[in-house]
């Protein structure tokens, strides 16, 4: 379940400032009042998670001049104003400045509602585009996606941090659902253009002639740059390059060769699925795929990451169970033992969705995991196979699991751990020796 998003509420009458309190907080908001514009700056910034109600006439700094400075901190900051019958003028004059909207007193508490509920969704999105935006930019962020402590995992990060560093151009394969899209975006902010555009377009998702006037140009009348151009200096991304027809591969590959060494813009080209009996490079033009293929990154599927199954389910149903309101799921040895066995067709993707749906199961009461695993791969197609493991394998991921559990949720406590599992320290020690795990990642 989302949490509740604030409402400022600014108003030098105490009586007006305690009704729109109660009113919105038995709605569920999460509301705090401030009898002055001043008062409230002391707490209101660009980051303000939630939204503004404010009353245009106060004594000090009125609700016109408090809206001013509102918008000239956060444009996109929603601010409700309350206008005084004979005031709509104003308010209108509120709105041409950057107002959300307005009510006009004595107001309806129902429309009150309405109005913050749409406001705080607004927030919410352009808070939740911020923090993504600043992901992709943030290559510390990035790499802390890339979870997994598999020799594989271990390896691409590695990848990623030399690769990164490099001018040339990258060609990223792998099967659906591996995370290819972040990958990229991390060679992106790892690197010395971190701080220039990324740009990205999918060579699937438009027609021919659609696709090579979007990034070649010429551009369409108050249309934007033709991606190449807006690329330029940094780097543009093409998803689905298998989809690139033989004419506008040729017409990537003259854009490439007129770049020179280093490139003035990177490419990195996303491979997301070809013919089974075909490699990408049967697919694309030979000169195209050794020019985007110098650099190249192959990710691995989710089947061959061992324990990191584990890791990654139990990270996510966590962050489910927090956003639905719920207890995760915790889950048995056969349970696990079935997550390592799985084929895992579509790679993590899959997984996210079937720990969402485990987590809400979980909060019903009802179903399994081998339920989830055997509806998601009886209808992918084709099936794919895993190889079987030694015994010891699944108990030592098993173990782990447990243990990396029971650490974060005693915040690392490991009297709290000894006594939750019955292990004397000693074994404790050893076996978090043994799985690479510190006390010092979970305090």
């Amino acid at each position: 379940m989302a949490r509740a998003m604030k409402v400022a509420i600014v108003d030098d009458e105490q009586d007006m400032r305690q009704s729109i309190s109660q009113w919105l907080a038995l709605s569920g908001f999460d509301t705090e009042a401030f009898g002055s514009a001043e008062d409230a700056f002391k707490v209101i910034g660009p980051e303000y998670p939630g939204v503004v109600v404010s009353d245009i006439r106060m004594p000090g700094m009125d609700g016109m001049t408090f809206l001013k400075r509102l918008m000239s901190m956060d444009s996109t900051l929603p601010v409700i104003m309350i206008t005084g019958h004979g005031d709509v003028p104003m308010a209108v004059e509120a709105m041409r400045l950057g107002a959300y909207d307005f009510l006009e007193k004595p107001f309806n508490p129902d429309r009150m509602t309405e109005l913050a509920k749409r406001a705080t969704q607004a927030r919410r999105l352009t808070l939740d585009n911020r923090a993504l935006r600043r992901e992709l930019s943030d290559g510390t962020v990035l790499m802390r996606k890339l979870i997994g402590t598999s020799a594989v995992m271990e390896r691409l990060r590695e990848d990623i941090l030399d690769l990164g560093q490099a001018d040339g151009h990258v060609l990223i394969d792998g099967e659906t659902g591996t995370g290819k899209t972040l990958v990229a975006h991390a060679l992106h902010a790892v690197g010395p253009r971190a701080g220039r555009k990324f740009v990205t377009i999918s060579c699937a998702a438009f027609s021919e002639d659609t696709l090579a006037q979007r990034l070649f140009g010429p551009a369409e009348e108050g249309g934007g740059l033709p991606l190449v151009e807006e690329a330029r200096g940094g780097t543009l991304c093409l998803e689905d390059i298998e989809a690139l027809s033989q004419g506008l591969q040729a017409r990537l590959l003259t854009q490439i060769n007129e770049q020179g060494t280093p490139p003035e813009t990177r490419i990195i080209a996303i491979c997301n699925e070809h013919a089974p009996d075909r490699t990408l490079e049967e697919t694309l033009r030979p000169d195209l795929y050794y020019r985007l293929a110098a650099l190249k990154i192959q990710l691995p599927p989710l089947r061959t990451r061992g324990e990191d199954i584990l890791t990654l389910f139990t990270r996510m149903t966590e962050q489910f169970a927090e956003e639905y309101g719920c207890e995760a799921p915790q889950l048995t040895a056969q349970e696990a033992a079935q997550l390592l066995q799985a084929p895992w067709p579509g790679n993590v993707r899959q997984l996210v969705n079937i720990a969402e749906r485990a987590v809400l199961q979980n909060r019903r009461g009802t179903g399994t995991i081998a339920s989830l695993l055997m509806a998601d791969n009886e209808a992918a197609a084709p099936a794919l196979t895993t190889e079987g493991k030694p015994l010891k394998d699944y108990v030592d991921a098993f173990e782990r699991m447990l243990i990396d559990n029971t650490m974060r949720r005693h915040k690392g406590s490991i009297v709290a751990v000894m006594e939750e599992l019955c292990l004397p320290r000693r074994t404790l020690n050893e076996k978090m020796a043994k799985y690479g795990l510190s006390r010092a990642d979970y305090v």
